[in-house]
């Protein structure tokens, strides 16, 4: 079930965005969402849905142990509701949010499109906010204090 229902959303979502080459979508398994890296994939041991995983980019050495302390508060308090989870590459250190999209009626290459943009501008909020920071801006968002 997974396969067809997986080939068909995977399909309906090449329609939507303007990607002619469906096979080479279907075969990587993998698309660009605004300059991020998303694998989309299905497994058998959970037939009932798919995945996205966004690569956000890699954590800037000696910001380790405060980017998991925000990640943990992200997946506790905003990621929770979403049936995503934010991560850590461990071979390349960068982080990835990981969504599970159940293949409900409700999914279909238009809404996939749409949640795949939504996780991108938060890709940009990590981005800009909490990778690329300066020490300065990156010591705010620690303290708590978002201006």
């Amino acid at each position: 079930m997974s396969t067809e229902r997986y080939t068909q959303v995977m399909t309906e979502l090449c329609q939507v965005v303007g990607l002619p080459d469906v096979d080479h979508v279907l075969d990587t398994r993998s698309i660009e969402v605004e300059g991020f890296d998303v694998r989309l994939d299905y497994f058998d041991r959970d037939l009932d849905a798919m995945y996205a995983n966004f690569h956000y980019g890699t954590v800037t050495a000696g910001r380790t142990l405060v980017v998991f302390r925000l990640m943990l508060e992200a997946n506790l308090l905003v990621y929770a509701q979403d049936q995503a989870q934010l991560g850590l590459d461990t071979d390349t250190g960068g982080i990835v949010l990981v969504l599970r999209l159940p293949f409900g009626d409700e999914l279909d290459g238009e809404l996939l499109a749409e949640l795949l943009a939504h996780y991108a501008e938060h890709g940009r909020y990590w981005r800009s906010n909490i990778i690329a920071s300066s020490d300065e801006m990156f010591e705010g968002i620690v303290s708590g204090e978002y201006f």
